[in-house]
């Protein structure tokens, strides 16, 4: 099992590498960032039942209101520092130039199918500290050191909450909640560059 789930994370991990290097708001990006969420949940579903876990909304919600709070400060200091705004805005190109419906829904179901299988399946069989070294592990294929910081953040919270609420469902909620905000908001603090294609350096 652990050789099948390593082999899904390598996959998920390209697809979501060439689908942020795809030109912003092109099918192509739709389509890879939609095949990333089917991998990821197609992998947590051929391992088995994933715990939901006991927990209610509100705190969740709230987490992730925070988190985006603490990442909005962050972004105000990294316009000052051209390797991380370069790379915010590599990534923001694509809420700034694709449908804004079609984005943000696409963020949310991938940010959903990432805890699935991350904060699920990878969890039982890795252990916290496995899963989520393995989560920052499948962003380094963005060759985007603003992702690659952001999930070794984020990937501690969800994996404590996690381990908290015994499933899924917590990290879930602060998941998409998080995502929504972030798309809502700081595609205002970096705005496009006209030569800005991809996320690569």
């Amino acid at each position: 099992m652990k050789t099948f789930l390593k082999a899904v994370t390598a996959a998920g991990s390209g697809l979501l590498g060439a689908s942020l290097a795809s030109k912003p708001g092109s099918r192509r990006f739709h389509v890879l960032t939609a095949s990333v969420a089917a991998t990821w949940f197609a992998g947590a579903r051929a391992a088995g039942p994933v715990p939901r876990g006991r927990t209610d909304v509100v705190q969740p919600v709230l987490a992730g209101a925070g988190a985006f709070g603490v990442f909005y400060g962050c972004a105000l200091v990294a316009r000052r520092i051209p390797l991380l705004r370069r790379a915010i805005t590599g990534v923001l190109g694509h809420a700034h130039h694709g449908s804004t419906p079609t984005v943000v829904t696409t963020a949310l179901v991938t940010g959903a199918a990432e805890e699935v299988f991350f904060r699920g399946t990878l969890y039982d069989t890795f252990g916290p500290r496995g899963s989520t070294a393995l989560y920052v592990l499948s962003t380094t294929a963005t060759r985007n050191p603003a992702l690659v910081l952001a999930s070794a953040t984020m990937g501690t919270l969800f994996t404590l909450q996690r381990r908290w609420g015994g499933g899924v469902q917590a990290p879930l909620l602060t998941h998409v909640t998080w995502s929504a905000l972030m798309i809502g908001f700081l595609p205002r603090l970096f705005p496009p560059q006209s030569n800005s294609g991809g996320v690569g350096p």
